[in-house]
């Protein structure tokens, strides 16, 4: 964001969220405060070698609710999140009501893999009938880019749209991208967030097969353990997160109260590794300072950190080192929790879901837990709020959101005043 730019203060005037502790994003909050678990064993049968044998599904829901029977068919899961999510928002921010003109209303998502669902499915039914097999709606319905055309579509969104996808940062890249779209001024609203829907057996056995899922099979509520001595991997989940933003005046000119201001946004490269983080956090680091500035905050003005947490050993490590290098002494007053331990890797939705739950904290004064930190590891040495949620008025968070190839987002959430 350029500092030239900070007068158009943009703002988060709607959202939605589905995911593994509800169908919107109050009762999802609600759950996590509360310190619930989503994560249980598969609602689908596993390959007798399979390891890893529990995921963070959303439950009792079905596209078909939100599409209808003939439509949900022609997409992927992923995209009937997105929708339904997209939906929510809308109805939230008074969108339909705005009167803005449609030409000026965006649609920026992200997505980590798009529709595994469909791709798998059609392998199957060729290899087994060859491409007669083949349906004319697998391409279109597993595309990545397609959760963004269908909301387009379902809210008739004209402006701008497309996907951004950087692995489990690619949410949080939309979303700091579709604040630069409002402050440069072309457009009055942009639906932006993500959605992912990759719990199958392939996305398992992939995660699993990098090392990167934890096995405790036998207690799937306490699997995830970000920051605790005995973690031993993430717990693969799904769902959507999508938020309207605009400029604070065009919010306050339609009558809507927003939730929080976005008031910065960064993002780096480790350029290291393909799936490790750099271990001494240098790049998040950077990404952490670097929307700081740009929000126009010193670094002891942020209360909370809703951590990219994902319970794996070396991300852990690396985010903690990371918060240290950007916040010096002020690292050790800070609040800092994992929405992962209790809700999984969204992957593509984690940073949307992530930022708005980091919102409701803002709304609310109420920080969520850490669960299952029970012992925690020595090198991990911070206030990760474990056990129960904390009451407190806060005025000022971040939301970090690390992904495979190096990538770092960093958003910076203000209240409102």
């Amino acid at each position: 964001m350029s500092p030239d730019s900070v007068d158009q203060r943009v703002v988060i005037s709607g959202i939605g969220a589905i995911t593994p502790l509800g169908h919107d994003a109050e009762s999802s909050f609600a759950g996590l405060v509360q310190g619930e678990s989503g994560v249980a064993a598969t609602g689908f049968d596993l390959h007798a070698d399979s390891e890893c044998r529990i995921a963070a599904e959303v439950r009792n829901w079905q596209g078909e609710e939100i599409l209808g029977r003939r439509a949900a068919r022609r997409f992927s899961r992923f995209v009937h999140l997105a929708v339904g999510a997209a939906r929510q928002a809308a109805a939230d921010a008074k969108l339909d009501d705005s009167g803005e003109p449609r030409e000026r209303i965006g649609v920026l998502l992200g997505v980590g893999l798009g529709g595994l669902d469909t791709l798998y499915d059609s392998f199957d039914r060729m290899a087994r009938g060859g491409p007669r097999a083949g349906s004319p709606l697998d391409i279109p319905a597993l595309i990545p880019n397609m959760a963004a055309a269908q909301v387009a579509i379902d809210l008739n969104a004209r402006g701008p749209c497309y996907t951004i996808a950087a692995s489990c940062a690619s949410s949080a890249h939309a979303i700091g991208e579709a604040v630069e779209k409002l402050r440069q001024g072309s457009l009055d609203q942009v639906i932006t967030g993500g959605s992912e829907a990759i719990v199958t057996p392939q996305g398992l056995a992939g995660f699993e097969r990098l090392g990167a899922l934890s096995r405790n099979n036998a207690q799937p509520d306490r699997a995830c353990r970000p920051f605790d001595r005995d973690r031993d991997g993430f717990v693969l989940g799904e769902g959507a997160g999508v938020l309207i933003l605009e400029r604070l005046e065009t919010a306050r000119g339609r009558g809507v109260t927003p939730y929080a201001e976005v008031a910065g946004y960064a993002a780096t490269a480790d350029a290291l590794h393909q799936t490790q983080p750099a271990a001494d956090g240098d790049g998040a680091a950077r990404a952490i300072i670097g929307a700081l500035r740009a929000a126009r905050l010193p670094p002891e003005a942020i209360e909370y950190v809703n951590a990219h947490g994902t319970g794996t050993l070396q991300n852990d490590i690396a985010e903690t080192r990371a918060i240290k290098r950007a916040f010096g002494s002020h690292a050790a007053n800070l609040w800092i929790s994992s929405n992962k331990s209790m809700i999984g890797h969204l992957i593509g939705a984690a940073g949307a879901v992530e930022l708005i739950f980091t919102a409701l904290s803002l709304k609310h004064g109420i920080v969520p837990p850490t669960r299952n930190l029970e012992n925690p590891d020595p090198e991990c040495d911070l206030d990760y709020v474990p056990g129960s949620a904390r009451t407190r008025r806060i005025s000022t968070a971040i939301s970090n959101s690390f992904g495979f190839g190096g990538h770092n987002a960093v958003l910076v959430l203000r209240a409102c005043s």
